[in-house]
């Protein structure tokens, strides 16, 4: 054989699964095995085996149908597959390409159910301690379930029967097929948003499984969850048990007993007045005796019947206090008084009118002094001023000139000696009324003894 004669792996490939496309018993098969190796790809297309106690084969289901499936595909389980059983060429293996799946024994819905529950209840959505309480008189009751079935008779009949003094406000929902979680989210948020209700009855009649799928719905349990408005489930008949039943803060059997847990019983409350009106009578009727013989008894006693008698201690002592308070007030009085007038005498010490008179008599007294002082010191001035001109008048030259007596000068120097002289001298002789200028012609020495 040449090598023309030998297939390429991908012709053998593509013939094999050219015969698996022919054969119709492949294209449309149902098996039965248990899931192993399950894996979910970021890409939504799922990855298992599927297996029996002999034999295993590769499956896979593609996002398209998987986003079907209402459980999660786990390890273990037993489900029944249609699909087609084809070549997978990359890997030349071939493998089941399932369409749907169900699990074995029990309904995908149940499975689902339970998953949903599970998880919610790890992450405490049915915690009892975030329940909140429904109010015991509610004002207005929003109510969502359709408004052509026969649930909302039976709430707006219950409701109007036992307490017609609650509004009702009805929030159409539809409650079955498709859209109905969505829609039933939708109003339970948008009846928070109003914020007219109290409380909110969520719910509907009875029907399958899949008529109250909506209920089961994971954005439905939230919404319950999430609203601050608190919910009663009213889903189905008492043997119906949905997912939103477990989220509620109040569950109900059936939408009637839903609107009789939201409400209370007008009638009950009459008789509950009634009882608690009587009891009340009765006990004020008790206290008001009570009172009346303690108010007798009090007014009967000593200290009532005599009151001055209570207060006169009082009033002496009120007396000695005022009179003590009295001379308190004197004596302080006194010693302010005195205290004011030390102030004022060293006000008026200090005054500026005052160390101004004293300046002004001190200034007058100095001007007195230092006039007498300086009268007294012209005076003796002037007593010493005459005895100098006695003494000069005395002394004068002049006054001995107008006697006769003459001074003669010598070059303008007083000749007191004759020796001074020599003949032929011109000296200026001086009288009281003028002058005489002289030769010296001759001289004279007096001698000792010689008279003059």
């Amino acid at each position: 054989m040449t090598s023309n004669s030998y297939l390429s792996v991908k012709a053998l490939t593509k013939y094999i699964k050219r015969k698996f496309d022919a054969d119709p018993h492949l294209r449309d098969v149902y098996v039965t095995g248990e899931l192993s190796n399950v894996k979910v790809h970021s890409s939504g297309h799922i990855y298992f085996t599927l297996k029996d106690d002999s034999s295993r084969i590769n499956a896979t289901m593609f996002r398209s149908q998987a986003s079907k499936l209402s459980f999660k595909p786990e390890e273990g389980m037993k489900v029944f597959i249609r699909g087609d059983v084809n070549v997978y060429e990359a890997s030349g293996a071939y493998q089941l390409y399932a369409q749907t799946m169900e699990p074995d024994g029990i309904g995908g819905l149940f499975v689902a159910f339970n998953q949903l529950k599970e998880r919610l209840q790890k992450e405490g959505l049915f915690n009892p301690n975030f329940k909140q309480p429904i109010p015991q008189f509610p004002k207005t009751i929003g109510v969502l379930t359709a408004t052509t079935g026969a649930a909302i008779r039976d709430i707006c009949t219950t409701i109007n029967r036992r307490y017609p003094q609650a509004e009702i406000l009805i929030y159409p929902t539809l409650v079955q097929g498709a859209g109905a979680a969505p829609n039933i989210t939708e109003n339970i948020y948008l009846a928070n948003r109003h914020g007219f209700c109290d409380v909110l009855i969520v719910g509907r009649g009875g029907g399958s499984i899949e008529d109250l799928w909506a209920f089961n719905e994971e954005i439905v349990a939230r919404a319950i969850f999430e609203s601050r408005i608190p919910v009663i489930s009213a889903v189905g008949h008492e043997t119906d048990t949905t997912i939103a039943d477990f989220v509620a803060d109040l569950r109900a059997p059936t939408p009637t007993a839903a609107a009789e847990l939201a409400v209370p019983n007008q009638q009950q409350l009459y008789q509950q007045i009634l009882h608690h009106q009587s009891i009340l009578h009765q006990m004020m009727t008790s206290k008001v005796n009570f009172e009346r013989n303690r108010l007798t008894k009090l007014q009967n006693s000593y200290p009532l019947a005599t009151p001055e008698r209570l207060y006169r201690p009082f009033i002496e002592r009120l007396v000695q206090v005022d009179l003590s308070l009295q001379n308190a007030a004197k004596l302080y009085m006194m010693n302010e008084k005195s205290k004011l007038q030390t102030i004022d005498s060293r006000m008026k010490l200090y005054s500026p009118v005052h160390q101004l008179t004293a300046a002004k008599q001190q200034l007058a007294h100095r001007t007195q002094t230092l006039t007498n002082r300086m009268q007294q010191q012209l005076a003796q001035n002037k007593v010493a001023f005459t005895n100098q001109l006695r003494m000069l008048e005395a002394l004068n030259p002049l006054a001995l000139m107008s006697k006769g007596f003459s001074v003669a000068y010598k070059e303008k120097n007083v000749v007191k000696s004759v020796h001074e002289l020599e003949k032929g001298d011109v000296i200026q002789v001086t009288f009281q009324d003028g002058y005489a200028e002289a030769k010296i012609e001759k001289k004279h020495v007096q001698k000792e003894g010689e008279a003059k």
